[in-house]
This record gives structure tokens, C-alpha cells and sequence, in this order.
């Protein structure tokens, strides 16, 4: 098969041949037919906390069709369109059956969709509605993202929302805060997707590096109840701290790998309440589905641009860089 494989860190992504998946008793073959880039895709190929290998092959959202089956693989057949939760875990302990599997003790991050076949289970598979494409089959797994972070927050009708960055996982809370019945404004430093915000439900969009706080407040109109931070560099904690009111929320979506100290006093000083948020439930995946076969056509929109696995390694180099892309799908 085809893939795109990690060669090592600050080096470009390879376009190789490697040999066909062959699944064991309890294992599936999957047909990738859509695999979204990750922003932490990007991080993966710069940072070594991500513990990237030699030969690995990213992409972990991803949708396919299934056609290879274990012998002990029920309740899926060949043909079957699925989207994979990225999720690795046993499948039969507690945490997996409350669909809580980040916390299985073997849970570990699916990759793989940067390919033309890729390794999966059973359990960590949903059958698509046939009124939904593969596309959005990629899609749901940002949406489950921003989906758990906001069921963290507490966000209710009424509350002021600040979004911190722009990108899909930033604009995808802006799109489950706003179906909360949330006012939402989406911060960036650039316009680049103030459009597409706009679209997914931002009431306003805020751009002014000069003066983040005092524009954000504007936009709302006071100080934010809840602010997410979805982008993840140092600094933005403490800016969200002054973006916040007093006893309000901090919401951490941001994967920040480097240190970022923090003002602890003006913290305590308002009684602020800090949540990290990390991966999804189950039933979040689910959910995120649920809405896009309800006719939710707003997520959609995330999607900039279809590329081929040939393609995938400039663009994936590209992206390292601000664009005006949002989420670029990999077509197998």
C-alpha cells in the first residue's frame, strides 16, 4: 500500500510503499477514504514529548470502509463505511463500557489514516448513517474534541463564550457553545477565518493584537463566563485569566508541550476555575455523528480543502505555517 510515513523530527514526511495491513483474530482492515490533518499531527513531526518513530504513519481522523476481518470480529461486515474513534483500549473493562477509554490501561492514540489501509478493532469503530459521506466521517473526531470540552465547561444559555484561536478545534467549540444557546466571540490574530467563525455560530469576531482584552470584552460586552483556549502557546492562560469574569471558567483545549507559568494570585485573586480537557467519550463521538445526520451542516464548513497521499507531504509542510486553510482532508 501507499502511505505517508514520519522520518524523524523537523524532517518532511515520506511518500512510501510499505506492505498491506493482514489483521489478527480481533483486528479489522480498513479502506481509508478520508483522514483529516491534525494539528497535532504537525506537533507530532517538531516535538519529541509526542514520541514519534521512525516508519510511523499518522492520522488519527479518519473514515473508510471496511475490507478485511479477523475471525473473531462480530457486528461488522465487509462493505461497511465507518468512521474509527482514534481511541486504542481493551474494549471490555469498566472505563470502556461507560465509553470513558481514555482511561483504559491500555489506551493508547490510534494512527494510521495517512495510508491506503490502516489497522483497527472492532470497538473503536461506528457505522456510518448512509446519508453521510467518509468526509464526514473524518470530521466527527475534532467535533467529539471540542464537544468534551465544552460538556466540562458548563456552558448554559445566556453565558458569555470567548473562543481563543480560530483553528477547527477553536471554531468547532464556537459551533456546540452557540447550539448551547451561548453568545459566542472567536479571538485571533489574523481574519483569516472570520467568515467561516461567523458561520459556525461566532457572533463576532475579534481580532486585535494590540489590545486582546479590551477587544474581546467589547465584543461581549463584558467579561467572558467561559473562555476556551484552543490554540496552546504560552501566555494565554494568563490572558484568558484577565479575559475571564470573577468565578468564571477557563476551559484548556490547547496542546501546550512547552512551560508556561502562570499567575496563580490573580487566579485565586477571582476565584477562577481552571478544567483541562483531553480526547472525548464515546458517546461525545456519537453525539458529534448524531448531529451531522440531524442535518447539522455548519461542521462541514471546516473543511478547506481534498488533497491525494502524494500531495500530503508539502502540504503537510505548508501548514506548519499560517494559511488560510481550516481542515485539509487526505484522499487516499
Amino acid at each position: 500500500m501507499k502511505a505517508v510515513v514520519f522520518q524523524a523530527l523537523h524532517t518532511p514526511l515520506a511518500f512510501e510503499t510499505l506492505p498491506d495491513p493482514t489483521p489478527d483474530a480481533g483486528q479489522l482492515v480498513v479502506r481509508v477514504g478520508r483522514c483529516g490533518i491534525c494539528g497535532s499531527d504537525l506537533h507530532m513531526t517538531e516535538d519529541a514529548a509526542y514520541g514519534c518513530k521512525h516508519g510511523d504513519v499518522l492520522g488519527h481522523e479518519f473514515a473508510g470502509e471496511v475490507v478485511g476481518l479477523g475471525s473473531e470480529v462480530e457486528d461488522l461486515k465487509m462493505g461497511d463505511l465507518v468512521s474509527v474513534i482514534p481511541l486504542m483500549s481493551c474494549g471490555h473493562c469498566e472505563h470502556c463500557r461507560k465509553g470513558e477509554v481514555q482511561w483504559c490501561s491500555q489506551f493508547g492514540l490510534q494512527g494510521g489514516g495517512y495510508a491506503e489501509y490502516a489497522l483497527t478493532r472492532p470497538n473503536q469503530c461506528i457505522k456510518l448513517p448512509t446519508d453521510l459521506s467518509l468526509a464526514d466521517g473524518a470530521i466527527i473526531e475534532p467535533l467529539a474534541v471540542a464537544l468534551h470540552g465544552v460538556n466540562l465547561s458548563g456552558v448554559a444559555a445566556g453565558d458569555r463564550v470567548l473562543v481563543l484561536g480560530a483553528g477547527p478545534i477553536g471554531l468547532s467549540v464556537a459551533f456546540w457553545a452557540k447550539r448551547r444557546g451561548a453568545e459566542v466571540a472567536v479571538q485571533d490574530i489574523a481574519d483569516f477565518q472570520e467568515s467561516r467563525a461567523l458561520d459556525l455560530g461566532a457572533d463576532t469576531f475579534v481580532v486585535d493584537p494590540s489590545d486582546p482584552i479590551g477587544s474581546a470584552e467589547r465584543a461581549l460586552g463584558g467579561k467572558a463566563d467561559v473562555v476556551f483556549e484552543c490554540v496552546g502557546i504560552p501566555g494565554l492562560i494568563d490572558q484568558a485569566v484577565q479575559q475571564v469574569r470573577n468565578r468564571g471558567t477557563i476551559l484548556l483545549l490547547g496542546l501546550c508541550t512547552r512551560p508556561d507559568p502562570i499567575n496563580s494570585f490573580a487566579m485565586l485573586s477571582k476565584e477562577v476555575r481552571l478544567v483541562t480537557s483531553a480526547f472525548f467519550t464515546v458517546p461525545e463521538y456519537q453525539a458529534s455523528l448524531d448531529a451531522l445526520a440531524a442535518g447539522a451542516i455548519q461542521p462541514r464548513l471546516l473543511v478547506t480543502d481534498t488533497i491525494s497521499l502524494a500531495e500530503t507531504p508539502g502540504v503537510f509542510e505548508s501548514l506548519k505555517h499560517r494559511t488560510s486553510q481550516c481542515k485539509v482532508l487526505i484522499s487516499p
